[in-house]
């Protein structure tokens, strides 16, 4: 279908206010590092990681956290070789590390890089907010310490630097300022604006960059990089996510499926399709599902049928005037309108299609449809008979119970 008479078809009261710098937003993939962190998740083979690497690649992924090289020998050798994989295959990820603002853990990171010959990005993260302060036990004189040491002591062996304060949202306005102004100080290029906790609202979003951007970032003077980590725990990860863009930050970091701690991470393939539909990004999305659905076999993780665009039932109907609008659609031979009328999301731009079922809300489009895409020419007796029994039954017929009662209705 023609542009022109597509927008006529759609009208569109979303006015998004997304800054000329969100067509630059990058995004970095925590899914092998923070969303491996989830309790229930089984931490999938080395060759699963690898597969991981190539799909992330393939759909414009920027950068990736490759896991924590100071967790112990085993990790410290998956890391190496994620990282040779990206080296030499030529893959257009930026890897990098996740390490405590201690020295014994960037050293084996330091090791590696040397090995491989390439940079490792340093992502040092120590705890900011009072309330873990109170419990660990420590004051702000002994966590700027231990910033400025590891920091330092990256820059010393050429490695680039992202601070991570965790708990960002949850801290005080003048310690947030004090460490991350050390941390640049001490050669950091990027800053890392944690929702650690899944606490904060898109308000809080919103004041938190501002501040990070007026009171830390531009006294500076220099091309210093603002990143957005969030969880998921109050279900605002994706708005959040949305909202920082809005306020400029360079870098939002996400993870297949929402993976991670607790209620887990911002949902990245779900950021992804919302910044593609605003026409925020425009790269090509259609391997998005294999990456989902790689990630759910390799760490043992269901997608929920009804997840947004990823999920089974996401472009699935069996009621029986929604299934007949898109079946006249698909009789005009119009993939455009087939993936619109009655769907927010165009399957085809994600790698999914729409499917057309028979359940006890449908009506006879969608057993004739459903037999004819299945080279079954449908006549009134099947049809009867085929939506009699689904009339009759809790759930949507399953393809062996429809094709088995078009064979006893023929033989009738």
């Amino acid at each position: 279908m023609a542009s022109d008479d597509a927008r006529n078809l759609i009208h569109d009261w979303n006015h998004e206010e997304f800054p000329s710098s969100a067509k630059r937003i990058e995004f970095d993939d925590e899914t092998l590092r923070d969303g491996l962190q989830s309790p229930s998740v089984t931490t999938p083979s080395i060759d699963d990681k690898i597969r991981v690497l190539h799909l992330m690649n393939e759909i414009g992924i920027q950068s990736a956290s490759l896991g924590l090289p100071g967790a112990g020998p085993n990790q410290a050798r998956e890391i190496e070789r994620l990282a040779l994989e990206i080296r030499d295959q030529k893959l257009s990820i930026e890897p990098n590390v996740a390490c405590r603002t201690l020295v014994v853990d960037i050293e084996p990171a330091v090791d590696i890089s040397q090995r491989l010959g390439m940079p490792l990005e340093i992502a040092a993260f120590i705890g900011s907010s009072e309330i873990r302060s109170f419990v660990e036990k420590w004051d702000l004189d002994m966590v700027l310490g231990k910033s400025i040491e590891a920091v330092r002591f990256a820059r010393q062996h050429d490695l680039p630097v992202m601070y991570v304060t965790e708990d960002t949202t949850r801290a005080q306005p003048e310690t947030v300022k004090r460490l991350y102004s050390a941390a640049i100080e001490e050669g950091a290029h990027r800053i890392v604006l944690c929702d650690t906790c899944g606490h904060v609202t898109p308000s809080g979003v919103r004041n938190l960059i501002r501040f990070v951007k007026k009171e830390v970032v531009e006294p500076t003077g220099q091309p210093i990089k603002i990143d957005w980590h969030g969880h998921n725990d109050r279900g605002l990860g994706l708005v959040n996510a949305l909202v920082a863009i809005e306020e400029g930050v360079d870098r939002v970091h996400g993870t297949i499926l929402g993976l991670g701690e607790r209620c887990g991470n911002t949902s990245l393939d779900q950021l992804l399709v919302n910044l593609k539909l605003m026409g925020v990004i425009d790269q090509d999305l259609r391997k998005l599902t294999d990456y989902c659905n790689l990630v759910s076999r390799a760490t043992e993780t269901p997608i929920p049928k009804n997840y947004p665009v990823f999920g089974s039932d996401a472009f699935e109907t069996a009621t029986g005037v929604h299934a007949a609008a898109v079946i006249k659609a698909i009789r005009m031979d119009d993939n455009w309108l087939a993936n619109r009328v009655y769907s927010g999301v165009p399957a085809d731009e994600f790698g999914r299609e729409q499917s057309i079922t028979v359940g006890n809300m449908s009506g006879k489009s969608n057993v004739v449809f459903y037999l004819e895409q299945r080279g079954i020419t449908p006549d009134d007796t099947t049809v009867e008979k085929i939506l009699d029994h689904a009339k009759q039954s809790k759930r949507v017929l399953t393809e062996s119970e429809i094709l088995e009662l078009a064979g006893a209705a023929k033989g009738a």
